[in-house]
């Protein structure tokens, strides 16, 4: 038996090394990536706010991104969607034109004012980056879902400077309910090291604070239960508007440029209605105020109005950034109702309402604990799995699978895109097309 166990062991080396090298390849390419991509955002950030005027072009702007992407991009379009697709149902290799369009998309979206975020162009860079190994080492299809969920992996942790968050991500988001654990190894080696890559490379992430954490009793418990419930109805919420606003922009505008470019022209009026720039791109400041100060309550409802128009009419960047916003200020606005101080419910807030969205409740936990400290995982924890759960089977990433379900039985391996939100949509769609007729 020692004997057996020794070979094994030791067979078992050229696995980890391969997978090593593999991964460190990908996060030195990924955090790389990341890096010149937070450096870009930063300047354009800047610039926007520099020049307030900028809004102004953002129907040019958003013209500008359909067509580039109708033009040269029209087989990646679908983004991460088509990132997780292919880890399921490998067809071939991700573009590498993939990076360089979703880069300069978001770059332009946030330059000019939408409301976007920056996780989906760090993971599609990643992914796309990681998958051309492909070519070079000649990989089988289940050596490059692995290579892939690495590449997902190291962009979400090297964007947001959260190392296990990330590798759990990659690991999670595929499916609901079902974690793959032969991609566990290049995962979190391929988040921690671009992660490093990143800070190598002189990236600084936003730190919030939550400077105290209140022990755990009833009154604790149930009203984080509370506010868990609250924030995955409106993760479900931001994904169903965000389809839904997408879905009728295609069917009424058929020429893909005009739709962010309508988009651009709701946005920029809106900005100009409304009187502040509070609203648009990342919105970081906003974030960091959460944590220190009450704040308007309808906030959450202003982030959510020009994401989802700016999104579901096609900008381009991600939707994770603004959901950080919305669960922040929401949480904001429910700590003097649920008798809870405002940094802890903020914190709450930004990792519950994306774990709802997205589905992915465990790396969600994880992220408030790097971010906030250890002492808040237990609140993350309770937040996350409640949001998750009240959220129902819908999400932002329609490519999802489901593995297990969360209550009601569905079709094992089907498509969030197939399952009942989508459902509805088409009975509408064809009520409305009869009515029409």
């Amino acid at each position: 038996m020692k004997r057996f166990l020794n070979l094994a062991q030791f067979d078992l080396l050229p696995y980890i090394g391969k997978w090593i090298f593999f991964a460190c390849l990908v996060a030195a390419l990924a955090g790389t990536a990341s890096a010149f991509f937070l450096f870009a955002l930063e300047w354009v950030t800047h610039t926007r706010e520099a020049y307030p005027w900028l809004i102004g072009l953002l129907p040019v702007a958003g013209f500008a991104v359909g067509w580039i992407y109708l033009r040269f991009g029209a087989d990646v379009e679908a983004g991460n969607n088509l990132i997780i697709d292919e880890i399921h149902d490998p067809k071939k290799v991700v573009p590498l034109r993939l990076a360089p369009l979703v880069l300069g998309g978001t770059l332009i979206s946030h330059l000019f004012g939408a409301s976007v975020g920056r996780e989906g162009t760090a993971v599609q860079m990643g992914a796309a980056l990681a998958d051309q190994l492909t070519h070079v080492f000649k990989l089988r299809h289940e050596q490059r879902r692995i290579l892939l969920m690495a590449g997902i992996s190291a962009g979400f942790a090297s964007v947001f400077g959260t190392p296990v968050a990330g590798a759990v991500f990659g690991l999670e988001v595929l499916a609901i309910g079902r974690l793959r654990y032969d991609a566990i190894l290049p995962c979190f080696i391929a988040a921690i090291v671009a992660d490093q890559v990143g800070l190598c490379w002189g990236v600084h992430h936003t730190h919030y604070s939550v400077p105290f954490v209140p022990p755990l009793t009833a009154w604790t418990i149930g009203a984080t239960l509370i506010a868990g419930v609250l924030f995955g109805l409106v993760g479900m919420l931001f994904a169903a508007a965000t389809h839904a606003l997408s879905a009728v922009v295609k069917k009424r505008i058929k020429y893909a440029p005009l739709r962010p470019l309508c988009g651009g022209i709701a946005v920029a009026i809106a900005v100009w209605l409304v009187g502040t720039d509070r609203y648009i791109g990342l919105g970081i400041p906003v974030i960091v105020d959460a944590f220190q100060t009450p704040l308007a309550p309808w906030d959450f409802l202003g982030k959510m109005g020009f994401t989802i128009a700016s999104l579901g009419t096609g900008f381009k960047g991600g939707e994770v950034t603004p959901l950080f916003y919305i669960g922040a200020t929401l949480g904001n606005a429910l700590a003097p109702l649920l008798q809870m101080p405002f940094p802890l419910l903020a914190g709450l807030g930004f990792v519950a309402v994306f774990a709802g969205a997205a589905n992915t409740p465990l790396a969600s936990t994880i992220m408030a604990m790097e971010l906030f400290g250890g002492e808040i995982g237990s609140y993350a924890g309770i937040a996350c799995v409640v949001s998750y759960l009240f959220s129902g089977h819908s999400g932002i990433y329609r490519a999802q699978r489901i593995g297990l379900t969360k209550h009601r039985p569905l079709p094992e391996n089907m498509r969030l895109s197939d399952g009942p939100a989508h459902q509805r949509e088409v009975k509408i769609e064809a009520v409305n097309k009869s009515a029409d007729e």
